[in-house]
Protein backbone atom coordinates (compact mmCIF):
# COMPACT_ATOMS: atom_id res chain seq x y z
CA UNK A 1 0.00 0.00 0.00
CA UNK A 2 2.61 2.19 0.81
CA UNK A 3 4.16 2.12 -2.94
CA UNK A 4 0.99 2.54 -4.14
CA UNK A 5 0.23 5.68 -2.52
CA UNK A 6 3.97 7.21 -3.18
CA UNK A 7 3.87 6.17 -6.93
CA UNK A 8 0.22 8.30 -7.02
CA UNK A 9 1.00 11.38 -5.08
CA UNK A 10 4.66 11.63 -6.88
CA UNK A 11 2.58 11.39 -10.25
CA UNK A 12 0.21 13.98 -9.16
CA UNK A 13 2.93 16.41 -7.79
CA UNK A 14 5.15 16.10 -10.55
CA UNK A 15 2.98 14.94 -13.79
CA UNK A 16 -0.82 16.37 -13.49
CA UNK A 17 -0.83 15.97 -16.88
CA UNK A 18 -0.52 12.59 -16.53
CA UNK A 19 -4.18 11.94 -15.83
CA UNK A 20 -5.51 13.60 -19.10
CA UNK A 21 -2.78 11.46 -20.91
CA UNK A 22 -3.92 8.22 -19.28
CA UNK A 23 -7.77 9.35 -20.27
CA UNK A 24 -6.94 9.82 -23.87
CA UNK A 25 -5.11 6.53 -24.33
CA UNK A 26 -7.28 4.66 -22.45
CA UNK A 27 -8.85 1.49 -24.51
CA UNK A 28 -12.76 2.11 -24.20
CA UNK A 29 -15.16 -0.82 -24.46
CA UNK A 30 -16.83 -1.74 -27.39
CA UNK A 31 -20.43 -2.31 -25.67
CA UNK A 32 -22.12 -1.15 -22.52
CA UNK A 33 -22.54 -4.84 -22.04
CA UNK A 34 -20.05 -7.17 -21.28
CA UNK A 35 -19.55 -10.77 -23.02
CA UNK A 36 -22.29 -12.41 -20.60
CA UNK A 37 -24.35 -9.62 -21.98
CA UNK A 38 -24.71 -7.64 -18.79
CA UNK A 39 -23.79 -4.74 -17.57
CA UNK A 40 -21.68 -5.34 -14.35
CA UNK A 41 -20.24 -2.64 -12.72
CA UNK A 42 -18.60 -1.45 -8.84
CA UNK A 43 -19.30 1.55 -7.23
CA UNK A 44 -16.73 3.54 -5.38
CA UNK A 45 -18.67 7.11 -5.43
CA UNK A 46 -19.66 7.27 -1.59
CA UNK A 47 -16.79 8.51 -0.13
CA UNK A 48 -17.40 11.97 -1.89
CA UNK A 49 -20.49 12.18 -0.60
CA UNK A 50 -18.80 11.61 3.12
CA UNK A 51 -20.23 8.13 3.59
CA UNK A 52 -18.01 5.97 4.73
CA UNK A 53 -19.33 3.01 6.36
CA UNK A 54 -19.34 -0.25 5.23
CA UNK A 55 -21.29 -2.83 7.75
CA UNK A 56 -19.95 -2.20 10.76
CA UNK A 57 -17.34 -0.21 9.93
CA UNK A 58 -17.59 3.46 10.28
CA UNK A 59 -14.48 4.30 8.39
CA UNK A 60 -14.38 1.47 6.41
CA UNK A 61 -13.43 3.48 2.89
CA UNK A 62 -11.30 6.54 4.61
CA UNK A 63 -8.48 4.15 3.83
CA UNK A 64 -7.66 5.30 -0.44
CA UNK A 65 -4.80 2.76 -0.82
CA UNK A 66 -6.96 -0.29 1.19
CA UNK A 67 -10.09 1.02 -1.34
CA UNK A 68 -7.98 1.29 -4.64
CA UNK A 69 -6.76 -1.84 -3.73
CA UNK A 70 -10.00 -3.62 -3.64
CA UNK A 71 -11.37 -1.57 -6.79
CA UNK A 72 -8.30 -3.17 -8.98
CA UNK A 73 -8.71 -6.29 -7.74
CA UNK A 74 -12.58 -6.38 -8.73
CA UNK A 75 -11.90 -4.66 -11.76
CA UNK A 76 -9.28 -7.43 -12.92
CA UNK A 77 -12.26 -9.95 -13.11
CA UNK A 78 -13.56 -9.40 -16.95
CA UNK A 79 -16.61 -10.27 -16.31
CA UNK A 80 -16.89 -6.66 -14.18
CA UNK A 81 -17.09 -4.58 -17.25
CA UNK A 82 -18.05 -1.43 -15.42
CA UNK A 83 -17.11 1.52 -12.57
CA UNK A 84 -18.76 4.09 -10.92
CA UNK A 85 -16.59 7.17 -9.25
CA UNK A 86 -16.42 10.44 -8.95
CA UNK A 87 -12.95 12.07 -10.66
CA UNK A 88 -10.77 11.79 -7.93
CA UNK A 89 -11.25 7.60 -8.07
CA UNK A 90 -11.74 7.25 -11.56
CA UNK A 91 -8.08 9.48 -11.72
CA UNK A 92 -6.49 6.89 -9.91
CA UNK A 93 -7.73 4.25 -11.28
CA UNK A 94 -6.42 5.66 -14.71
CA UNK A 95 -2.93 6.07 -13.56
CA UNK A 96 -3.06 2.32 -12.02
CA UNK A 97 -4.02 1.51 -15.62
CA UNK A 98 -7.34 -0.27 -14.28
CA UNK A 99 -9.62 1.37 -16.76
CA UNK A 100 -9.03 0.31 -20.18
CA UNK A 101 -11.85 -1.91 -21.55
CA UNK A 102 -14.48 -0.57 -18.87
CA UNK A 103 -17.67 1.05 -18.88
CA UNK A 104 -16.65 4.05 -16.59
CA UNK A 105 -19.88 5.92 -15.48
CA UNK A 106 -18.23 9.38 -13.35
CA UNK A 107 -20.65 10.52 -10.43
CA UNK A 108 -21.96 13.76 -10.56
CA UNK A 109 -23.84 15.34 -7.88
CA UNK A 110 -22.46 14.55 -4.61
CA UNK A 111 -23.30 17.83 -2.91
CA UNK A 112 -25.80 16.47 -0.51
CA UNK A 113 -23.23 15.23 1.93
CA UNK A 114 -24.63 12.72 4.21
CA UNK A 115 -25.86 13.33 7.91
CA UNK A 116 -26.08 17.26 6.97
CA UNK A 117 -29.54 19.36 7.42
CA UNK A 118 -28.96 20.02 3.30
CA UNK A 119 -28.70 16.17 2.53
CA UNK A 120 -31.64 16.33 -0.50
CA UNK A 121 -29.67 19.65 -1.80
CA UNK A 122 -28.26 17.27 -4.02
CA UNK A 123 -26.04 19.96 -6.32
CA UNK A 124 -23.82 18.89 -8.91
CA UNK A 125 -20.32 18.86 -7.50
CA UNK A 126 -18.15 17.04 -9.08
CA UNK A 127 -18.13 15.60 -12.93
CA UNK A 128 -21.03 17.72 -15.52
CA UNK A 129 -21.80 16.37 -19.07
CA UNK A 130 -18.64 18.64 -20.93
CA UNK A 131 -16.03 16.90 -18.57
CA UNK A 132 -17.46 13.02 -18.90
CA UNK A 133 -17.68 13.71 -22.17
CA UNK A 134 -13.76 14.98 -22.54
CA UNK A 135 -12.89 12.29 -20.51
CA UNK A 136 -13.95 9.88 -22.82
CA UNK A 137 -15.82 8.62 -20.47
CA UNK A 138 -19.30 6.20 -21.08
CA UNK A 139 -21.86 8.18 -19.02
CA UNK A 140 -22.78 9.97 -16.12
CA UNK A 141 -24.64 9.34 -12.93
CA UNK A 142 -26.83 11.19 -10.60
CA UNK A 143 -28.36 10.91 -7.17
CA UNK A 144 -32.06 11.79 -7.47
CA UNK A 145 -34.05 11.85 -4.01
CA UNK A 146 -37.56 13.55 -3.73
CA UNK A 147 -38.26 14.60 -0.45
CA UNK A 148 -42.18 15.82 -0.47
CA UNK A 149 -41.50 18.23 2.39
CA UNK A 150 -38.09 19.24 1.24
CA UNK A 151 -38.48 22.16 -1.23
CA UNK A 152 -34.60 21.88 -2.22
CA UNK A 153 -36.26 18.15 -4.26
CA UNK A 154 -37.00 21.12 -6.65
CA UNK A 155 -33.39 22.18 -7.48
CA UNK A 156 -32.22 18.60 -7.68
CA UNK A 157 -35.07 17.51 -10.20
CA UNK A 158 -34.18 20.23 -12.11
CA UNK A 159 -30.77 20.10 -12.01
CA UNK A 160 -31.01 15.99 -13.23
CA UNK A 161 -33.29 17.06 -15.77
CA UNK A 162 -30.41 19.06 -17.79
CA UNK A 163 -27.70 16.65 -16.92
CA UNK A 164 -29.86 13.91 -18.69
CA UNK A 165 -30.03 16.38 -21.55
CA UNK A 166 -26.74 17.07 -21.96
CA UNK A 167 -25.47 13.66 -21.30
CA UNK A 168 -28.06 12.38 -24.28
CA UNK A 169 -26.54 15.75 -26.41
CA UNK A 170 -23.40 13.94 -26.33
CA UNK A 171 -24.94 10.21 -26.69
CA UNK A 172 -23.53 9.03 -23.51
CA UNK A 173 -25.49 7.28 -21.09
CA UNK A 174 -27.15 9.38 -18.36
CA UNK A 175 -27.75 7.27 -15.14
CA UNK A 176 -30.39 8.01 -12.68
CA UNK A 177 -30.51 7.00 -9.34
CA UNK A 178 -34.39 7.56 -8.32
CA UNK A 179 -35.79 7.54 -4.35
CA UNK A 180 -38.43 8.61 -2.45
CA UNK A 181 -37.29 10.18 0.66
CA UNK A 182 -38.18 11.28 3.61
CA UNK A 183 -36.35 12.77 7.21
CA UNK A 184 -36.97 10.53 10.02
CA UNK A 185 -35.06 11.20 13.45
CA UNK A 186 -33.56 14.19 11.91
CA UNK A 187 -32.06 11.80 9.36
CA UNK A 188 -32.41 10.78 5.61
CA UNK A 189 -34.30 7.87 4.70
CA UNK A 190 -35.58 5.99 1.47
CA UNK A 191 -38.39 4.45 1.03
CA UNK A 192 -37.87 1.22 -0.05
CA UNK A 193 -41.63 -0.16 -0.77
CA UNK A 194 -42.97 -0.90 -4.07
CA UNK A 195 -45.18 1.94 -4.36
CA UNK A 196 -42.78 4.61 -3.33
CA UNK A 197 -40.20 2.89 -6.00
CA UNK A 198 -42.63 2.84 -8.98
CA UNK A 199 -43.58 7.08 -8.04
CA UNK A 200 -39.65 7.39 -8.26
CA UNK A 201 -38.82 5.72 -11.07
CA UNK A 202 -41.98 7.56 -13.21
CA UNK A 203 -40.49 11.00 -12.07
CA UNK A 204 -36.60 9.98 -12.85
CA UNK A 205 -37.70 8.53 -16.58
CA UNK A 206 -39.44 11.45 -17.48
CA UNK A 207 -36.45 14.05 -17.06
CA UNK A 208 -35.07 15.48 -19.83
CA UNK A 209 -35.35 16.36 -23.33
CA UNK A 210 -35.27 12.49 -24.46
CA UNK A 211 -34.91 9.28 -22.28
CA UNK A 212 -33.29 7.62 -24.97
CA UNK A 213 -30.17 7.29 -23.19
CA UNK A 214 -31.35 6.96 -19.94
CA UNK A 215 -30.76 4.01 -17.35
CA UNK A 216 -32.31 3.81 -14.10
CA UNK A 217 -30.25 2.16 -11.05
CA UNK A 218 -32.45 1.47 -8.20
CA UNK A 219 -32.61 -0.78 -5.14
CA UNK A 220 -34.51 -4.07 -4.81
CA UNK A 221 -37.64 -3.96 -3.13
CA UNK A 222 -40.58 -6.31 -2.33
CA UNK A 223 -43.11 -6.95 -5.50
CA UNK A 224 -39.68 -6.29 -7.43
CA UNK A 225 -41.90 -7.33 -10.41
CA UNK A 226 -44.63 -4.66 -9.67
CA UNK A 227 -41.95 -1.97 -9.28
CA UNK A 228 -40.02 -2.62 -12.48
CA UNK A 229 -43.39 -2.86 -14.65
CA UNK A 230 -43.41 0.99 -14.38
CA UNK A 231 -40.76 1.61 -16.98
CA UNK A 232 -38.94 0.36 -20.13
CA UNK A 233 -35.96 1.98 -19.62
CA UNK A 234 -33.04 -0.17 -18.96
CA UNK A 235 -32.03 -0.73 -15.11
CA UNK A 236 -29.07 -1.37 -12.97
CA UNK A 237 -29.64 -3.27 -9.50
CA UNK A 238 -27.81 -1.47 -6.51
CA UNK A 239 -26.16 -3.50 -3.92
CA UNK A 240 -26.74 -0.96 -1.19
CA UNK A 241 -25.61 -1.78 2.33
CA UNK A 242 -23.11 -4.73 3.31
CA UNK A 243 -26.11 -7.20 4.12
CA UNK A 244 -25.75 -9.36 7.28
CA UNK A 245 -27.22 -11.98 5.00
CA UNK A 246 -25.18 -12.22 2.14
CA UNK A 247 -26.59 -15.10 0.33
CA UNK A 248 -30.26 -13.52 0.93
CA UNK A 249 -29.32 -10.51 -1.34
CA UNK A 250 -27.08 -12.52 -3.83
CA UNK A 251 -30.67 -14.80 -4.30
CA UNK A 252 -32.72 -11.27 -4.96
CA UNK A 253 -30.07 -9.53 -7.40
CA UNK A 254 -30.05 -13.16 -9.07
CA UNK A 255 -34.23 -13.46 -9.08
CA UNK A 256 -33.78 -9.38 -10.54
CA UNK A 257 -31.79 -10.09 -12.84
CA UNK A 258 -34.28 -12.69 -14.57
CA UNK A 259 -36.90 -9.23 -15.28
CA UNK A 260 -36.86 -7.93 -18.54
CA UNK A 261 -35.90 -4.63 -17.76
CA UNK A 262 -32.85 -5.21 -15.47
CA UNK A 263 -29.73 -5.09 -17.36
CA UNK A 264 -26.99 -5.67 -14.45
CA UNK A 265 -25.74 -5.05 -11.54
CA UNK A 266 -24.46 -1.91 -9.82
CA UNK A 267 -22.60 -3.20 -6.86
CA UNK A 268 -20.54 -0.84 -4.30
CA UNK A 269 -19.72 -1.86 -0.50
CA UNK A 270 -21.23 -4.76 -0.68
CA UNK A 271 -18.43 -6.32 -3.26
CA UNK A 272 -15.87 -4.39 -1.76
CA UNK A 273 -16.17 -4.89 1.87
CA UNK A 274 -17.95 -7.83 2.15
CA UNK A 275 -18.85 -9.12 6.13
CA UNK A 276 -15.93 -11.72 5.37
CA UNK A 277 -14.18 -9.17 3.82
CA UNK A 278 -13.04 -11.91 0.81
CA UNK A 279 -13.41 -9.49 -2.11
CA UNK A 280 -12.03 -11.86 -4.28
CA UNK A 281 -14.66 -14.26 -3.08
CA UNK A 282 -17.63 -11.91 -3.44
CA UNK A 283 -16.47 -10.69 -6.92
CA UNK A 284 -16.53 -14.70 -8.03
CA UNK A 285 -19.94 -14.84 -6.32
CA UNK A 286 -21.75 -12.27 -7.95
CA UNK A 287 -19.96 -12.51 -11.22
CA UNK A 288 -21.49 -15.79 -11.15
CA UNK A 289 -25.00 -14.12 -11.32
CA UNK A 290 -24.61 -13.24 -14.44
Amino acid sequence: MPDLLQTLVETRVRRPGAVAAAAANRRRPTSLLGAHGRLMMVAADHPARGALRAGDRPLAMADRADLLQRLVLALSRPEVNGVLGTPDVLEDLLLLGALDGKVVVGSMNRGGLAGTVFEIDDRFTAYDAASIAAAGYEGGKMLTRIDPDDPATAATLEASGRAVSELAGHGLMAMVEPFISHRVDGRVRNDLSAEAMIRAMTVAAGLGTTSAHTWLKVPIVDEMERAMAATTLPALILGGEVSADPDKAFASWQKALALPTVQGLVIGRSLLYPADDDVESAVATVVGLL
